[in-house]
């Protein structure tokens, strides 16, 4: 869906970024970075090497799109390349006036023009958003003789960003198609990055569906099922293996088909489709009946959806398979048990 492998720098600006509450200082740059062949291949190697995008977004504002100054300064920047270091100031000066946790680090931030990225199966142009805030410590060799010239010194590692943004020149009246990083913050920090500084929404796509899907999935099976119907932990389980092979062997969802397939009991059915509703409202997502199915979502979402059996602190049964190989049970003495059949032991 993203690669950046025909991808071009054509201008950087940089600019410091402190913390207000901690009493730090914004410095503004003059000019873009000058940059040779040997620094321009470690800056591409530093914004794009971690983009393994999966989730996208799109810019948001409550009032209007054009008043959200990320948004704004990509506009500009796509509609002449040479408006890049003005646009780069007015976010900087954002960035600053939106930090008000002592807990944000101090960092340069990077705004970067790229072109030739794939996006959406075409090449488009793209703004980079970076902000560095963790410095490595690194020793210095200048010279290697009978007394080495050595020192120490704070910089940037080129092999991880710690915040980053990409703006692609596509679905402007959405508010473009963007993928972000935020490798340091947890929390009410991460917040900060992604809804305070560019103020983005989930795009809704087939990975935002499939991934919304699933979660329903999981509350109904472990939440809202167990407390409108008698099901047992074992059947659960089932249920859940049976969600996550649907996602896995089809597709395209369908509502109907899946209900079928999964739920199978009538009643268990509507209990779903009306679990639907309320799962909409509470999340304030949108759920489609019918979708083409994101591999990658399923991929990351199923390790959510694991099928165990806990049994009080002494066992865990992870369930992968025929429902119909596990047994439970009450002995003469009141002591419950699982029978499992298997076939071999691995």
């Amino acid at each position: 869906m993203i690669s950046f492998n025909d991808s071009k720098l054509n201008s950087v600006s940089v600019h410091h970024v402190g913390n207000q509450m901690n009493d730090g200082s914004l410095h503004l740059s003059k000019a873009p970075v000058p940059f040779d062949e040997e620094l321009y291949d470690l800056f591409l190697l530093y914004f794009l090497k971690n983009f393994k995008v999966t989730e996208l977004f799109h810019f948001h504002h409550d009032e209007a799109i054009e008043k959200n100054t990320a948004f704004a300064a990509a506009q500009e920047i796509f509609e002449n390349p040479d408006n890049l270091h003005a646009a780069s100031e007015r976010l900087a000066r954002r960035l600053y006036n939106k930090t008000e946790m002592e807990s944000i680090h101090d960092g340069e931030l990077h705004v970067a023009y790229f072109t030739e990225c794939m996006s959406m199966g075409k090449y488009t142009d793209a703004v980079g958003i970076f902000k560095s805030e963790i410095k490595s410590q690194f020793i210095k060799v200048n010279s290697v003789t009978d007394t080495p010239d050595i020192t120490h010194d704070y910089g940037i590692g080129v092999n991880k960003i710690d915040k980053g943004c990409l703006i692609f020149n596509q679905e402007e009246e959405k508010g473009y198609i963007v993928a972000v990083i935020d490798k340091v913050s947890r929390g009410a920090e991460a917040h900060f990055w992604v809804d305070d500084f560019l103020q983005i929404i989930q795009r809704k796509d087939e990975y935002y569906n499939t991934q919304n899907l699933m979660e329903m999935c999981k509350t109904f099976v472990t939440k809202e099922l167990p407390s409108n119907f008698e099901v047992s932990k074992a059947d659960q389980a089932d249920m859940l293996n049976k969600s996550v092979n649907y996602f896995k062997e089809k597709e395209q969802f369908d509502m109907n088909d899946f209900s079928s397939e999964v739920m199978e009991q009538p009643e268990v059915i509507d209990s779903f489709k009306n679990y639907k509703q309320n799962f909409q409202q509470d999340r304030d997502v949108e759920l489609q009946e019918n979708f083409d199915i994101s591999e990658t979502a399923v991929q990351k979402k199923s390790r959510s959806l694991k099928s165990v059996i806990k049994l009080d602190k002494n066992f865990h049964i992870y369930v992968h398979g025929n429902r119909r190989l596990i047994e439970q049970g009450e002995d003469e003495t009141g002591r419950k048990f699982y029978k499992i059949y298997y076939e071999q032991e691995v």
